[in-house]
């Protein structure tokens, strides 16, 4: 069964706000095994919304459309469905209702523009919305099905849990699509490639690999489509199973699972603790850690040490060994590792030292330049990596090979 997703709305189009009703919504019918064949937005406007729902039907069994069900005039999702479907709009007591009490609840007058919300095609089937004033719609013609939510990302989502899957999986008999994932790290996307060609080119024609490449980490994604999801699951594990025999020191985990979930449940498993001494990261690798609940457990000090005199007074970084070597160097690194262990009482600690650019690089230490250092129990050490030349994609890089780095070494 085959759908296409629209979203409505100039302010996408132009960039300010992120279209993420689409991602939620894929999934929500790829776990009811509905396959999304196109996901595409366009503009407030009654023709594109008109053109882009004909080539849509031409293609799918299901369009679900998000946005332009508001009470202002450039709102224009609602009055073109019902030209659309050649119904009239009628007045919905129980949506009405529901928008004055909802409104007087906080305290705003039921005007007319309020009303007009209540005002629904009368061929459509109306779908609560528990959360908000614009209520969900589904439109059904020769078989098919037009469903249009409002864009708001958490009325969309309870209207897409509470009605449309439950209504979809009841109007249709579908069949499984079956994801899974393996997360490797270490190995370059290329030379990955080149390491499991022969598993790959021996796949069952019914799995479908896809490399999902991020920093120092590259997702193995295995899919079926439109299958009978229990054996198809018992396929897909076998297949792991190879692979683990084949690539048995990049495999990190599963799903979507992160190195910073791996060292953090580690963490806590093993009762250890953790500390963290920053440069060129920012406080990025802190907070991959602070941001997972739980964190308070191991997670004892991060201190982000840009100038030189931070490093020497709150790490007790030799500001000889920064004058010889440089700040950005494989001593300081390892100094730098070493004082936050120590100041935050820690096992273990991590720190970065390097160049972000775009300035301050040379022909010795260009700009991406970076040293991370690790201190454990058994001792302390650094490596020095090359992150690439924009800073952002440096910090990104840097903050992932130093946490992949940590890993390794627990």
């Amino acid at each position: 069964m085959k759908s296409t997703i629209i979203t409505i709305g100039d302010e996408i189009l132009i960039g300010q706000i992120l279209d993420t009703n689409s991602r939620y919504i894929s999934q929500a019918l790829n776990r009811i095994g509905v396959v999304v064949t196109e996901r595409t937005s366009i503009g407030d406007s009654a023709e594109q919304i008109v053109s882009t729902l004909d080539r849509a039907l031409a293609q799918s069994d299901v369009v679900i459309i998000t946005g332009g069900l508001g009470p202002t005039k450039d709102d224009i999702t609602k009055h073109t469905l019902a030209r659309y479907y050649n119904s009239e709009l009628v007045y919905n007591e129980q949506v009405g209702s529901f928008v004055e009490q909802l409104l007087a609840r906080r305290g705003i007058a039921f005007t007319e523009l309020n009303r007009g919300q209540a005002m629904v095609p009368q061929c459509c089937t109306v779908l609560h919305n528990a959360h908000g004033t614009a209520p969900g719609m589904w439109f059904e013609r020769d078989g098919k099905v037009v469903v249009s939510l409002p864009g708001v990302p958490f009325e969309m989502r309870h209207l897409i849990d509470d009605s449309v899957v439950p209504m979809l999986a009841e109007r249709f008999e579908l069949k499984a699509i079956v994801h899974r994932t393996m997360i490797t790290s270490g190995i370059p996307e290329s030379i990955l490639a080149e390491r499991i060609a022969t598993w790959e080119d021996n796949l069952p024609d019914v799995l479908h690999l896809a490399y999902l490449p991020a920093p120092n980490v590259v997702r193995l994604r295995l899919s079926a489509y439109e299958v009978d999801g229990q054996s198809v699951r018992r396929m897909i594990d076998d297949e792991f199973d190879k692979l683990k025999g084949i690539i048995p020191e990049a495999i990190v985990g599963f799903e979507d699972a992160t190195v910073e979930q791996l060292v953090h449940r580690w963490m806590r498993e093993n009762g250890k603790t953790l500390s963290v001494a920053e440069s060129c990261t920012g406080g990025a690798i802190a907070a991959k850690f602070t941001a997972m609940a739980g964190a308070s457990v191991y997670f004892n000090a991060g201190v982000v040490s840009y100038s030189n005199e931070a490093k020497r007074d709150i790490l007790g970084v030799n500001m000889d060994d920064i004058v010889r070597y440089g700040a950005v160097s494989e001593t300081v690194a390892i100094q730098m590792a070493e004082g936050v262990r120590r100041a935050g009482q820690s096992d273990y600690a991590v720190s970065t030292t390097g160049i972000a650019g775009p300035t301050g690089g040379s022909a010795e230490k260009p700009v991406g330049t970076v040293w991370i250092g690790v201190a454990t129990p058994k001792g302390s050490f650094a490596v020095l990596k090359n992150c690439g030349t924009d800073r952002s994609q440096i910090i990104d890089r840097a903050t992932a090979y130093a946490i992949k780095l940590l890993y390794d070494n627990l």
